[in-house]
């Protein structure tokens, strides 16, 4: 019998982050790759980090900036904060299911391929004045 259900529920409500941010899950590149991506714009500003994530040639820019894109958007329209404040507050890159292919290899044998996702989540907070 669930007891103080209606109170539990706005506890977990009043403890809720209230942070803007955005998630892209089942991303096909591997975290590890992501992360290096990942670490150069944490701490930096809205604007500076898709200046960053524009000029960087690697393969999970993309998917970062339309995340980060989702979490200002988010931010913008939900919670009435404006781009130019914002900054990169927390980033990260959890691993996702992994695809598992195998290669042929010799005398019948065979060889285990790991195709990997990752799930990208960025926080944007407010810059303190």
């Amino acid at each position: 019998m669930a007891t103080r259900i209606r109170e539990k529920a706005k506890e977990r409500q009043q403890a809720k982050d209230k942070r803007p941010c955005a998630t892209a899950r089942y991303i096909r590149i591997s975290p590890d790759k992501v992360r290096i991506v990942l670490d150069t714009i944490r701490g930096e500003s809205y604007v500076n980090a898709v200046a960053i994530l524009k000029n960087t040639s690697k393969a999970a820019c993309e998917p970062i900036i339309k995340v980060l894109d989702s979490a200002a958007a988010n931010a913008e329209n939900n919670l009435g904060m404006s781009k130019n404040e914002l900054y990169v507050a927390e980033c990260f890159a959890n691993a996702g299911p992994i695809l598992k292919r195998i290669m042929p290899r010799a005398k019948g044998s065979a060889s285990r391929i790991n195709k990997r996702t990752s799930h990208i989540t960025v926080i944007l907070d407010t810059m303190a004045k």
